[in-house]
């Protein structure tokens, strides 16, 4: 008897499923959590663990932001909108990495370009590039990619210096280091902007932070025709 009703019950099942609007990827994430600073305290033990989650679950979407300005000078250009700060992104970040702190180089490296770069979340970037170049003053791909974040979107000149010529101590290439002492002369600007962007282009594999940077790129260009 089951054997005849199975296919009857299999057809209803399907017919109530395509009635069912399925949830758009857009509206599941606007209601994404960011990840409550009490669990630095609530972790039964496991902040390693956590943190690496963390961080996994984070890479998933990276350019993802979860409050974009209203209006800004970029959206009146015509370029991706800026993500108002403390966004999603950086919260999870920001969490894992004060769960465990020396997880790894690349968490600070990739999550501040993601920040700087895909979901233009400035504010977030700059905490957590300080935070890693604190932590990793050797390793020299964090500290480019924070000088790039402090030359390019903080406007600060004497902290990239500082950093282009730690990137460059530590193994950078030898041009950095002629940079760095160009920035803290405050000259040559839209020059090395463009060198920096384009080196930023070479060592990036990610494909989202190579279009992002291309586009930065590009508009570099045509401010300097």
């Amino acid at each position: 008897m089951f054997i005849y009703i199975l296919p009857i019950l299999i057809i209803a099942f399907k017919t109530l499923e395509s009635l069912i609007p399925s949830p758009r990827i857009e509206d599941i994430k606007k209601s994404y959590i960011a990840p409550p600073k009490l669990i630095e305290h609530f972790n039964g033990g496991f902040k390693v663990q956590v943190a690496d989650s963390l961080w996994m679950r984070a890479i998933q979407d990276f350019d993802f932001c979860s409050e974009l300005k209203p209006t800004s000078e970029q959206t009146l250009k015509g370029q991706p909108p800026e993500c108002i700060g403390k966004s999603w992104l950086f919260n999870v970040l920001d969490v894992a990495t004060t769960l465990d702190p020396y997880f790894d180089a690349a968490i600070y490296q990739t999550g501040g370009l993601a920040l700087t770069v895909i979901i233009s979340d400035y504010a977030g970037a700059s905490v957590i590039f300080d935070r890693g170049t604190r932590l990793y003053p050797t390793t020299w791909q964090l500290l480019y990619a924070a000088a790039y974040h402090a030359h390019i979107e903080e406007k600060n000149k004497a902290k990239a210096a500082r950093l282009y010529l730690a990137a460059a101590e530590n193994g950078a290439p030898s041009w950095i280091r002629t940079m760095a002492g160009r920035l803290a002369g405050e000259s040559g600007d839209m020059d090395y902007a463009e060198q920096i962007l384009q080196t930023m282009i070479e060592t990036n594999q990610e494909e989202k932070f190579v279009k992002r940077l291309k586009e930065k790129l590009d508009e570099i260009k045509a401010k300097t025709k």
